[in-house]
């Protein structure tokens, strides 16, 4: 590595599990100075505060800095390069950096930005981590119609996927040094076989493909891999290397704030009836109970739904509930308001 500080990109589509494998490796850091950059797709920051907010000895609120309001692969000269500079140019620089991409962006532009002169002699790209969710891998959650994606790329591999979701996920896995099938807690048998076959059809040869629950790894298998990737382009294939541009319009994002919430699971139930009703990919945020003290975190994918209280409301802080949507384009947002406005009267019928 040459003196370089060596730079962990953890990539992954939405709710894989990113944050939880990356908070997994700051709690067991056994004394490496990791410096941590969380990338948003949307209005409100809810990875970081969960990670700001987790209490692990050693992480400073200065060592996570996050890049707001867009997706890191297409914000690199205005918000990553900066960003970089200032980690870098510290007194004492990190032993160690991680990037959490959001769900929507694409690895290989960032990792091409390691090239960069004013970066190159200074960092390295130590390995690219795809962080895959076998639970929605196996329910296909990836593609519109995955039955139709499988059977014509059977019928022809060369053909150009329908897709987004799909793309991304081919983005994503052919960039990687590493690929973690996670939340393999949450399948049976054929549901990982089917996981891990989805997977293997994108995987470049000599790239490790490791299992986890919860995102929980030995860091010994994270970090070190030594892959200097922005040197290793080449072998990275991408549909974007043609100059295809990379647009986000078949997404949206908004957030969305309620004024009460009930119960943990009354919040549930209206995120699964929103995941049943509306092209929604993922849902995450904080919610206010009249009756605990304490904040509640929401994290969904689909209507596989999870909740859990982080932390106390700190003094000063509004407590209010807001959630980040992400769906596809044009999603209904009045509608998307109203069924989880059921959050607050759970016998309501909207």
């Amino acid at each position: 590595m040459q003196g370089r500080v060596p730079v962990t990109v953890v990539t992954g589509f939405l709710g894989a599990g990113k944050t939880s494998l990356v908070r997994h490796l700051l709690e067991h850091a056994a004394g490496r100075r990791i410096a941590l950059v969380v990338n948003e797709f949307g209005e409100l920051g809810v990875d970081r505060e969960i990670l700001a907010g987790c209490g692990i000895p050693g992480c400073e609120e200065d060592s996570i800095v996050e890049l707001a309001n867009g997706c890191i692969c297409c914000t690199v000269a205005d918000d990553f390069l900066p960003t970089m500079r200032r980690l870098l140019g510290r007194a004492t620089p990190p032993d160690h950096i991680v990037i959490e991409t959001s769900g929507l962006a694409l690895p290989k532009p960032l990792v091409k930005a390691f090239g960069w002169p004013e970066i190159r002699t200074r960092a390295t790209v130590d390995g690219v981590i795809a962080v895959i969710d076998a639970a929605a891998v196996a329910a296909g959650l990836f593609a519109a119609d995955p039955r139709a994606v499988e059977r014509i790329r059977r019928e022809d591999p060369s053909l150009d996927h329908e897709t987004p979701l799909e793309e991304l996920f081919e983005e994503q896995i052919n960039c990687a040094d590493l690929v973690v099938l996670n939340k393999t807690d949450q399948v049976d048998g054929d549901g990982l076989a089917r996981a891990e076959a989805a997977v293997r059809r994108h995987l470049r040869p000599g790239v490790r493909f490791l299992r986890a629950r919860h995102g929980a790894l030995d860091p010994a298998l994270l970090l070190g891999l030594q892959a200097e990737a922005e040197a290793d382009l080449d072998s990275r294939p991408s549909h974007h290397d043609a100059g295809e541009p990379h647009e986000h319009d078949d997404f949206t994002s908004f957030v969305v704030e309620l004024d009460r919430v009930t119960s943990p699971q009354g919040l549930a139930a209206a995120v699964r009836r929103l995941a049943r009703e509306l092209p929604v990919y993922r849902v995450k945020g904080f919610a206010r109970l009249d009756d605990r003290p304490v904040r509640l975190v929401l994290q969904a994918v689909g209507d596989r739904v999870e909740t859990y209280f982080d932390r106390p409301w700190r003094p000063g802080e509004p407590a209010r509930s807001r959630f980040v949507v992400i769906g596809e384009a044009g999603l209904d947002r009045d509608r998307v308001r109203s069924l989880l406005g059921a959050a607050a009267d759970p016998d309501a019928r909207s």
